[in-house]
């Protein structure tokens, strides 16, 4: 199933996207019909409290960056002020010089997770979307990431959330940047798994339904400026594509 938020007649309601319409939820069934894909705006699929990401999880961004194997993963946040959804505006603020993409998988949470184990990670997991890890290269240098990874803008979610995905592990990230393939990467690649994440994660921080874990970035992450489409296409997902523009 894949499981939408909306806008519709300044309304938002909560569906779920069969072929070209878009029905209403009742009770998780899909009800009567509120429109087409075409009729209504698509809004962040979810509305995560915490969203925790994995960072340099990739073995081929490893590889690119000349970084060393990770021994556990390496986990930061980003604010939820930063979610929007698909066709939004991505803003960048006008001091920053390098404004970057970062094509992810993100997991959204089902229930509450809290010791998880990596075995039965799937028991919690109610889907996953698309995501762009929006970062300003320039603010790395604060010495933490909370102003380059949680400006407004900064963490493109969607368009929907699938429940019945593919294997995750045979999905594939494809970033495209002014129609042009920037970052391709399989998820296979990751160095640790969707579970081994959630495992770690859980174990110190309390993820309820609708938070979300972004798994990190294949090689290839690169600027972006205003003006440029993005899009961020996982295979038995979607696409998410937004546009950049300056922050008035």
């Amino acid at each position: 199933m894949r499981l939408v938020r909306y806008r519709l007649d300044g309304q938002t309601g909560r569906g779920a996207v069969v072929g070209d319409l878009v029905h209403e939820l009742s009770d998780g069934v899909p009800g009567r019909v509120a429109g087409t894909l075409g009729d209504v705006q698509l809004l962040a699929p979810c509305e995560p409290r915490v969203i925790v990401c994995a960072g340099s999880n990739y073995a081929d961004q490893i590889a690119e960056k000349g970084r060393p194997w990770p021994e556990q993963p390496s986990l930061f946040l980003k604010a939820p002020n930063a979610i929007v959804g698909p066709g939004a505006e991505i803003l960048r603020p006008a001091e920053v010089r390098r404004l970057e993409y970062e094509g992810e998988l993100a997991v959204v949470v089902g229930r509450t997770a809290r010791g998880v184990r990596a075995d039965r990670a799937a028991d919690f997991v109610l889907g996953y979307t698309c995501a762009n890890d929006v970062t300003a290269h320039d603010w790395r240098a604060d010495g933490q990431w909370t102003r380059a990874k949680s400006a407004d803008t900064f963490c493109p979610l969607g368009p929907w959330i699938e429940t019945e995905p593919p294997d995750p592990a045979a999905m594939r990230i494809t970033t495209r940047l002014r129609g042009q393939v920037v970052q391709r990467g399989s998820v296979a690649d990751v160095v640790f798994g969707i579970g081994e994440l959630l495992a770690f994660v859980t174990r110190w921080i309390t993820l309820e339904p609708g938070d979300v874990l972004l798994t990190g970035s294949p090689a290839g992450v690169g600027p972006m400026v205003p003006g440029d489409d993005v899009e961020v296409e996982i295979s038995g997902i979607g696409t998410l594509r937004n546009v950049v523009a300056e922050r008035p």
